[in-house]
């Protein structure tokens, strides 16, 4: 699994790397809204919260469904303006981006994860097709009164909404976000101009291996892959590609592939990643192989020790070949080590990489 952006014929000076307030805003409300996605940003998170006005918290909790889950394509604007467009200095020039999408286009992206709209693919707008608004309406209202109540204005008046969301992250920014941006820009500046320093003396491979390894490029087949636990696929005609940093993001690898949009990946600076954290396939390799219960039980003689097949045979009264089979499986799936001591090969457990199991699942899954 995986989401692509094919980028055949795209020109260097078509990759673009920008910080952008507005989606660092978009990142600042999903980590107070998920702290649990965000553990290093506890103490962050805790200011913030014990300063909050009660009645902004009251409106931040109204139409969390665009931050909660992730965060909405709407706080990438850019990607969606006519013709493209790159992100503001401010956060005023990235309102002002904002208010340039029609109508339809900031309906559909603020329903992107309640209602289940297509994504990657040309559908009509919610705004024009009545079975999708009614489909809409209906899994807004599985989500509760409130969702029910957020989703039948925008789509009864998405003026009124558009304003109503400009006017609540201008209070955002004045209440906490100016201060936190402040001091975020200047890294975000720096990571940036580095990656653009890479792109043009190195190129667009170590500029894009240098954000994650999860990321990776095909020269010849002109695809850059995430590695993702989703598909999805986007293509690049006449517009760029955009590289945006974030510093609160962390574990989250963003990638904007919305049908008529020009492709984003949004990517976290200065994260506490493991240097090369399993890819999707691998994962899925060592999960089946433990998912196995003679597997597991040689896990268990294996993390205590090191045995050799014909040991392993005795202990479970298998024969050697069923042994060395399931060995093979965990050996293929990197969770345990051999060594050879004379004509004996020993084998063991590699207690570290299942210890990570768990981490690299979660990190896996918000990635």
């Amino acid at each position: 699994m995986s989401v692509s952006i094919d980028i055949a014929g795209l020109r260097p000076e078509r990759v673009a790397v920008v910080p952008s307030p507005l989606a660092e805003l978009g990142m600042a409300l999903h980590a107070l809204s998920e702290p649990g996605h965000h553990p290093g940003l506890q103490g962050w998170v805790t200011g913030v919260t014990a300063r909050l006005d009660p009645h902004l918290a009251d409106r931040m909790c109204e139409a969390d469904f665009l931050w909660r889950t992730t965060f909405s394509d709407l706080f990438l604007p850019y990607a969606g303006v006519p013709g493209g467009a790159l992100p503001g200095a401010t956060l005023a020039e990235e309102l002002d981006l904002l208010d340039k999408l029609s109508d339809e286009q900031f309906v559909d992206a603020a329903l992107e994860f309640t209602c289940a709209l297509p994504y990657g693919t040309p559908s009509p707008s919610v705004l024009a097709d009545a079975e999708l608004c009614r489909r809409s309406l209906e899994l807004a209202a599985a989500r509760g009164p409130q969702q029910l109540r957020f989703t039948r204005r925008l789509l009864d008046e998405p003026v009124l909404i558009r304003a109503w969301l400009r006017q609540f992250l201008e209070d955002c920014d004045e209440a906490f976000f100016a201060d936190t941006w402040s001091r975020l820009r200047h890294q975000l500046t720096a990571d940036a101009r580095r990656r653009t320093d890479l792109l043009r003396h190195k190129g667009l491979t170590e500029a894009l291996t240098s954000i994650s390894a999860a990321v990776t490029l095909d020269e010849r087949a002109g695809r850059v892959t995430i590695d993702k636990l989703r598909q999805g696929h986007s293509l690049i005609k006449d517009g760029s590609l955009l590289l945006v940093p974030t510093s609160l993001g962390w574990p989250h690898l963003t990638v904007l592939h919305r049908y008529g949009w020009q492709p984003v990946l949004h990517y976290p600076v200065g994260s506490p990643e493991i240097a090369s954290p399993p890819s999707v396939g691998q994962l899925t390799l060592r999960m089946t192989a433990l998912s196995h219960p003679v597997r597991m039980q040689l896990c268990r003689n294996l993390a205590r020790s090191t045995y050799t097949t014909s040991e392993l045979v005795q202990i479970h009264g298998m024969s050697a070949p069923e042994i060395s089979r399931h060995l093979g499986v965990l050996k293929k799936a990197g969770l345990i080590t051999t060594r050879r001591r004379g004509r004996y090969v020993l084998h063991q457990l590699d207690v570290t990489a299942v210890a990570r199991l768990g981490s690299d699942f979660l990190e896996a899954l918000l990635r």
